[in-house]
């Protein structure tokens, strides 16, 4: 079963995507693993990624194709995989088509995790991170005991950058601007099945399971 994972930061996809792969069997591909282990092993792709990356570049579209085609070449993922993190546009997303359809397969559903922006924001903007062990909390569902004062260290627990309201709201509009073409294009083909994300994970969990029975 090939299984395509959308879904906003914040909306839980890590959490679900653990899931998805034990009940179906099959591996999690996500770009982001794929690319770390080609760079590491230093794969002819790899290193072709690695000129547009160490160039600050976006990957092009033909080598990400590339990379995942190889990836869903794998022993592991022959009976299916979930894709998370790609595709990204409608390219890659017929690239995709055409790759399976020589292989006899297809992309058997898309889910969507939906999650109101204002949802996402109060959940990423209350993130905070020890800056001496690590340690992650949240301002409003698991603060540290004494204010920004690390439980387990004593170091000072602050908010990244990358959590502030104002640069999750930047990379909301990026998603919501690249996502909605492949929410149409999945949506036009009857594949997209929407999954209320506000929930919690347990729950979401169930409903996941109901679209992919």
């Amino acid at each position: 079963m090939i299984v395509i994972l959308l879904g906003p930061p914040g909306a839980g996809k890590g959490t679900q995507a653990a899931a998805i792969s034990k009940s179906l069997n099959v591996p999690h591909v996500s770009t982001g693993d794929i690319f770390r282990a080609n760079l590491e092993y230093q794969t002819a792709l790899g290193l072709e990624a690695k000129k547009y990356m160490d160039q600050g570049q976006l990957v092009p579209d033909d080598l990400v194709v590339r990379l995942v085609a190889d990836r869903l070449a794998k022993p592991d993922a022959l009976e299916g995989a979930l894709l998370d993190g790609f595709p990204r546009t409608i390219v890659q997303a017929q690239a995709l088509s055409d790759i399976l359809a020589a292989k006899g397969k297809k992309v058997d559903v898309c889910l969507l995790l939906e999650v109101p922006d204002e949802d996402l924001i109060a959940r990423l903007s209350g993130r905070r991170v020890c800056r001496g062990c690590g340690a992650g909390y949240h301002a409003l569902f698991s603060p540290p005991k004494v204010e920004n004062v690390c439980d387990k260290c004593g170091g000072e627990v602050y908010q990244r950058e990358d959590d502030s309201a104002q640069t999750i709201k930047s990379r909301l509009a990026v998603y919501h601007k690249q996502t909605k073409p492949l929410v149409e294009w999945y949506q036009s083909r009857g594949l997209l099945k929407v999954i209320n994300g506000r929930s919690d994970p347990k729950t979401v969990e169930a409903e996941i399971a109901k679209a992919l029975a």
